[in-house]
């Protein structure tokens, strides 16, 4: 039997069809927003004053979240990873808590705990420093959504190359330094380059506890999910412009799946 005829396996046939109703759900409103776009306007609208405005914010936060997710995140997957069954089984439930969790309800949560009323906030307070509805606070927003894409991928990637190599590199002589950035990262190389770009698509389409924790102004938190969202309610961007920015969402949303397939070598084909 070919490989290929091994695949479809015994499926029962008459599941194809809700199997291609799911499908079509996914697919068809993709296609309904590709076909709305005017593209004779394109261009104009994504490069207008407002739009650009909202798409320079959403990738300076993304990118600067990013770069918070791996400061901390590396070290979070490499203690989970390393830790007993018991303690890692709770690490993992923890970071995973954001993924369930209704943006919007993580939007209040930050705001409990950074706003004036909270402890934290009445320190920030005193030394001077307001965190919410400022840039900083769409940074925490992305951080707090984005952070387990990379936590979870990395961790994964470290439970299968295991500590063998680690182990060998100890018995040479290498350090601890030695030993996680030449044989510990460049093993889990694939999964961590994949964390970061799901992290990145993740922040740049971070909507919910944006929105909540640091509010819609332009040029200082309106990034481009908030500006689309408020051209649909009759405020701020054209909707041809709002069109636009989502073709534009989508368009990253593609080439984010195509990143992380590129470095997961393992996949099939």
């Amino acid at each position: 039997m070919s490989s290929g005829r091994g695949r479809v396996g015994f499926v029962p046939r008459i599941l194809a069809v809700p199997a291609i109703v799911g499908l079509a759900l996914l697919v068809l409103p993709l296609v309904a927003l590709v076909l709305r776009v005017d593209w004779s306007t394109l261009w104009s609208d994504v490069t207008s004053a407002e739009a650009l405005s909202a798409l320079g914010l959403s990738l300076g936060t993304g990118l600067t979240a990013t770069t918070v997710c791996v400061v901390l995140g590396v070290p979070l997957a490499l203690t989970i990873a390393r830790s007993g069954a018991r303690t890692a089984a709770v690490l993992r439930a923890l970071v995973t808590v954001p993924l369930v969790l209704p943006p919007m309800v993580g939007g209040i949560a930050m705001l409990f705990l950074f706003g004036r009323p909270s402890w934290l906030g009445g320190v920030l307070g005193e030394w001077g420093i307001r965190v919410p509805f400022t840039t900083t606070a769409v940074i925490l927003a992305q951080t707090f959504v984005a952070l387990p894409f990379l936590v979870l991928a990395l961790e994964g990637a470290l439970r299968t190359t295991g500590v063998g190599y680690e182990q060998a590199a100890a018995a040479l002589g290498a350090g601890r330094w030695t030993i996680l950035g030449r044989v510990t990262l460049p093993l889990a190389a694939p999964g961590l380059i994949a964390g970061i770009v799901l992290c990145f698509a993740r922040a740049i389409g971070e909507f919910g506890a944006t929105a909540l924790f640091a509010g819609n102004a332009p040029g200082v938190t309106q990034t481009m999910p908030l500006a689309i969202y408020t051209a649909f309610n009759g405020a701020g961007v054209s909707q041809g412009t709002a069109v636009a920015l989502s073709l534009l969402l989508l368009v990253t949303a593609i080439a984010v799946l195509l990143l992380v397939r590129a470095w997961r070598p393992e996949a099939q084909r």
